[in-house]
């Protein structure tokens, strides 16, 4: 084998890794700034509906604002303003528990 034969394989065979590096830097990037934080937010999102309780003011991805007056596996009972309509509503509906501000802290 010649000189030029050795310096053809090894060109050819560290191209193959080059190739499938821009491929492996994009799923890098897609993985920390798309994948990483939708499964952080998820397991906030988890964790936020584990901790439902009676009481708990709650505004639903529909919109509606309510105060959860029972729970149940998959659903909870809301009770919403003005007329206290008393509403079924599913516990993945949830978009956000809105806790009233502490009257109790000291004004500055």
């Amino acid at each position: 084998m010649s000189v030029q034969q050795l310096l053809a394989l090894q060109s050819s065979g560290s191209m193959g890794w080059l190739g499938f590096a821009p491929l492996i830097f994009i799923f890098a990037i897609f993985y920390f700034l798309l994948i990483m934080p939708q499964q952080r937010r998820q397991k906030k999102w988890q964790q936020m509906l584990g901790e439902l309780k009676t009481g708990d003011k709650i505004v639903t991805s529909g919109g509606l604002r309510g105060t959860i007056v029972a729970l149940k596996d998959d659903y909870l009972h809301l009770r919403v303003p003005p007329d206290n309509l008393r509403i079924e509503v599913s516990r993945g509906s949830v978009a956000s528990v809105t806790t009233p501000e502490d009257t109790s802290k000291p004004a500055k």
